[in-house]
């Protein structure tokens, strides 16, 4: 199942929606165009339809808010929700085109892709981490400065806290920090959290994967320097933008999160290819660590850390402003970002 927010233009402005994305059976979904499904319409004119519960609106305003974040917070029962209307519309748009189908209230049930604007999976969690989990590329960072890998790099798996409010989605543009001469992408694998925990063993942390995503942690690299030689950050040089997308896949249709290709194409030349599966740490080893005399939420963002050779800082080859960034990972999608001068 794959979920997305999403914004639609109304009479008093834009709103903003939670959905399913939904492609036609068998088709390409790197090609072919998806539907959104507006889940909290969709569910009031399920049960409207089906005659069974009273105030369907109600059932469908608490099961499916506007956020993202506060419909993991209702765990399975919203998310078994979801997939009953997934089955349905799957069927529905077989002989239906998304402007075609309206509930109560002249309610939209179903957009096509050019009707919304698609931003990150969840805009405002509570928490986003992203770690340094893959050897080559953490090798190549300590080669650059004459060093080798420290010890305690292979003893546990570090991060640093990002900037959750500066997220950003597909086809959103990122602006070329004003401060910062050399700007970087960094080719990531994001998984989210589905629900509250604390101590969690990696035996049991699958458990608390809801779903998987797309990263590009955009960096200034010049500033990002400054702040590392004084042992700490990054701060500026990471916090000013993440993207984070196309969708939230949920970790059923991810059938092996370790074997997942990983590509970066900057104006459609391939820069980067990698896969999931070369990392020192997995995300439940991650999910362990972060959650040792700690609490994690439903919708906090977990980053896989750069794929070996996944940025120009490997390369020595440097995006610039007006270049499109994609990044596509098995099963994921495509994210896609240009980089706008400010």
């Amino acid at each position: 199942m794959k979920l997305s927010t999403f914004e639609v233009k109304t009479s008093l402005g834009s709103a903003q929606r939670i959905g399913l994305v939904l492609f036609p059976p068998g088709s390409d979904p790197n090609t072919q165009a998806p539907t959104l499904v507006d889940l909290n319409a969709a569910y009031a004119w399920m049960l409207l339809e089906a005659g069974q519960k009273p105030c369907p609106q109600r059932w469908a305003d608490f099961l499916f808010p506007a956020d993202m974040r506060a419909f993991l917070e209702l765990g399975e029962p919203a998310l078994d929700a979801a997939r009953e209307v997934e089955q349905r519309f799957l069927a529905v748009l077989k002989n239906s085109q998304p402007e075609d189908l309206w509930g109560g209230a002249g309610q939209r049930l179903a957009f096509a892709r050019h009707e919304v604007t698609l931003k990150t999976p969840v805009p405002n969690p509570k928490m986003m981490r992203d770690f340094l989990s893959f050897e080559v590329h953490t090798a190549n960072g300590f080669k650059r400065r004459n060093e080798p890998i420290p010890d305690a790099w292979y003893k546990m798996p570090v991060y640093y806290k990002g900037n959750p409010h500066t997220l950003i989605g597909h086809d959103e543009p990122v602006m070329w920090p004003s401060y910062t001469r050399i700007f970087d992408y960094e080719l990531e694998l994001a998984c989210i959290i589905g629900k509250q925990g604390k101590n969690i063993t990696a035996e049991k942390a699958a458990d608390y994967i809801v779903g998987y995503a797309i990263m590009n942690d955009f960096s200034a690299r010049d500033i990002q320097k400054h702040e590392m030689m004084c042992r700490l950050g990054p701060a500026k040089g990471k916090d000013f933008c993440t993207a984070v997308g196309p969708w939230l896949v949920t970790a059923d249709e991810i059938k092996n999160p370790r074997d997942l290709r990983m590509i970066a194409r900057i104006n459609g030349e391939v820069w980067s290819d990698g896969n999931a599966g070369t990392s020192h740490w997995t995300f439940e080893q991650m999910i362990e660590h972060v959650s040792k005399e700690e609490w994690i939420y439903p919708g906090d963002i977990l980053g896989s850390g750069t794929v070996g050779f996944g940025c120009g800082l490997e390369l020595d080859r440097w995006p610039q402003a007006g270049d499109t960034l994609e990044l596509e990972i098995t099963g994921l999608g495509i994210l896609r970002n240009q980089i706008l001068q400010p």
